[in-house]
Order: C-alpha cells, then sequence, then structure tokens
C-alpha cells in the first residue's frame, strides 16, 4: 500500500488506481475524476454517492484495514 502525502503523485494515475480498486469491490463512484481547478494540489474529486454506495465503501475499507 502506498502511504504518501506528496502533491507529487500523478493525479490522472491516481483516479484510475482508486477507480480499479474499487471495480475489484464493486463500489462505483461516478463523479471520480482530477480536480481540474487546482492542477497544482493534484486533487482527486471523489464526488457524491447515494448513502448505500457510501456504506459499501465503509464496509470494504473496514474489510481492509482487519486483514
Amino acid at each position: 500500500m502506498v502511504n504518501t502525502q506528496s502533491t507529487d503523485v500523478d493525479p490522472f494515475t491516481a483516479v484510475e488506481s482508486l477507480r480499479t480498486a474499487l471495480d475489484g469491490a464493486g463500489i462505483v463512484l461516478p463523479s471520480l475524476a482530477v480536480d481540474a481547478g487546482s492542477p497544482s494540489l493534484a486533487l482527486v474529486d471523489l464526488g457524491r454517492v447515494r448513502a448505500d454506495v457510501a456504506l459499501r465503501l465503509a464496509s470494504a475499507l473496514q474489510r481492509g484495514t482487519a486483514a
């Protein structure tokens, strides 16, 4: 697992990596994208999701931290 707090990370790579991981867990974040309004900060916009998707995401994260 990558543990970094640097803006040196390519946000497009981060988005695709996250999209792939979420897909493996059966989770889709429709608005997942690079935040084009702040290129120097390399922000990723996770967007808005339904409550059931948020619960599935929380469950997947909890399973991952328990492993």
